[in-house]
């Protein structure tokens, strides 16, 4: 299974970013990110920290919904 940040830079790299490739950005130029996690609460406790924007909680929900369904696949 791979972690919840090897999944969300996927969202990376957009010519037109939306809220999740933002997010994905984010993740990614921040080194304390806990980039090997795939647990909900310590990425969501995380977030709740160190927020880049008004609404990442909201879109880091509708990442791990999808991140979720994924590895279902």
């Amino acid at each position: 299974m791979r972690s919840f940040y090897h999944y969300a830079l996927t969202y990376r790299g957009k010519k037109e970013p939306d809220d999740k490739g933002r997010l994905a950005d984010w993740m990614f130029y921040d080194h304390e990110f806990p980039k090997q996690s795939a647990d909900y609460h310590e990425i969501s406790n995380y977030l709740e920290w160190n927020s880049p924007f008004t609404n990442a909680l909201s879109v880091f929900d509708e990442l791990w919904d999808a991140y979720k369904l994924n590895d279902l696949e």
